[in-house]
């Protein structure tokens, strides 16, 4: 047993856990504790080292939760969402909002008909489905969540933004974020799950697990934003059940960390359901993202169409595995898969690995990845209408990730977001002015 999982399983046992909360994820610490410290030979774990997270002591919560000057860092301007905001893992009454703590229900303020829908949901997506050593180390570490349930035909009004803020402490810490968002047939939400910390260096490790069940006709738009100062470490997970007729489009931006690793599992269970999933990925300087994808088609007629596209700068590193799984039962299936990778610098890298994994004869699939540099003949352009060429880089990054932003339904987000990515390349306001 590695020294890493002795001390997370000494953080586990020292917590104060309900006996319900304790049952409904029983076995996790078991399976934690014969579980291996992934290394290259570990073929999901290949192009991702650890040692970020296992040379360090993170075997501890915070000792502080101040909200102090963590406002601008909560808010995302003229959303006019809900908020509920956690510091260092723990709520924030004065950072969050009246009508997002009416929507919610924290796991310890559960009552006995809440607790059993808790009971019923959580861990259940994701059994079965592709879930890894660190899902199993949150499942043992939870002693507290957020359920969101949305009733039937029900519809939430406003954008629900679910924030996750880290701040520096003494000793290195972890944070252990649960989220269970349960759908009733024909209801409809929007939810934003944003990861932010403040802009001085982090000594934190966010271990966030997410599970989305919608029931038939539901749809749902999830926003997941991890944008987290660049020395946190950030493992996540979003295991999603699609009923019959669902719809789920989710939009992910991570901007990279040290270690950022981020597994995104769909299950069409029933006829008739769409999953449109898009991302972006940034990473600059040295930093890590790691994205593992899988839609699993295992009844017909559904629908799926996933597009990512990444942006490596200096000498950051990116992985993305995108794997669509057609089970044989999964007839008249249409899934499509695109990666697209723009390297700015000699020493930037991706490892991008697209896979279809077919076992039913009357489907339509595609799948793609591509890599490449900005091409020199749009450059020259772009100078010979007397634009520099520092600016000329700039304007043609951004436009690399900017289709996908672009097309996301709420402009308040993409406001927001485009500043955020824009400075990713033009750190100088003058090369990004135009992009604002």
């Amino acid at each position: 047993m590695s020294e890493f999982i002795q001390q997370q399983l000494q953080h586990v046992d020292a917590l104060e856990r309900s006996a319900w909360l304790q049952q409904a994820t029983d076995g996790s610490r078991d399976v934690f504790a014969n579980a291996s410290v992934p290394t290259r030979k570990t073929e999901l774990w290949k192009y991702t080292p650890v040692r970020a997270l296992t040379e360090g002591v993170y075997a501890q919560a915070a000792q502080t939760f101040s909200a102090a000057g963590l406002d601008e860092y909560a808010t995302i301007p003229a959303l006019g969402s809900h908020r509920l905001v956690f510091v260092n893992g723990r709520l924030s009454q004065e950072l969050s909002s009246h009508e997002a703590l009416a929507q919610v229900t924290l796991f310890s303020q559960a009552d006995e008909q809440q607790q059993q829908l808790i009971r019923q949901h959580l861990d259940d997506v994701m059994r079965g489905s592709q879930r890894h050593w660190l899902n199993e180390l949150n499942s043992a570490a939870t002693n507290d969540g957020v359920l969101i349930h949305v009733g039937k035909n029900q519809r939430l009004q406003q954008p629900l933004q679910v924030t996750w803020l880290t701040t520096p402490q003494a000793q290195a810490f972890s944070v252990n974020a649960r989220l269970l968002v349960v759908l009733e047939s024909g209801a409809e939400a929007t939810l934003v799950e944003h990861y932010d910390s403040a802009t001085d260096a982090q000594n934190s490790f966010t271990n966030a697990v997410t599970e989305i069940r919608l029931g038939a006709n539901a749809q749902l738009q999830h926003y997941r934003l991890q944008l987290m100062q660049e020395d946190a470490l950030h493992v996540g997970a979003v295991h999603t059940d699609l009923g019959r007729d669902a719809r789920y489009q989710s939009f992910h931006v991570s901007l990279g960390s040290r270690l950022s690793r981020n597994d995104l599992v769909v299950n069409h269970t029933e006829g008739g359901s769409h999953c449109e999933m898009h991302g972006v990925y940034v990473p600059q300087n040295q930093q890590l993202v790691d994205f593992h994808s899988c839609i699993e088609h295992a009844v017909a007629h559904c629908t799926s169409n996933e597009v990512f596209r990444g942006i490596m700068n200096d000498s950051a590193k990116a992985v993305f595995n995108g794997r669509i799984h057609i089970h044989p039962q999964a007839q008249k299936t249409l899934a499509e898969l695109s990666n697209k990778n723009l390297l700015l610098t000699n020493k930037a890298e991706i490892n991008t690995k697209p896979e279809l994994e077919i076992y039913a004869d009357d489907v339509k699939c595609a799948h793609g990845a591509t890599v490449a540099q900005l091409e020199e003949k749009a450059l020259f352009y772009l100078q010979s209408r007397g634009i520099s060429r520092d600016e000329a880089e700039v304007m043609l990054s951004f436009g690399f990730i900017n289709e996908l932003l672009e097309a996301q339904p709420h402009d308040a987000l993409v406001q927001y977001l485009r500043p955020i990515l824009a400075r990713r390349f033009g750190r100088d306001f003058q090369l990004s002015r135009h992009l604002l």
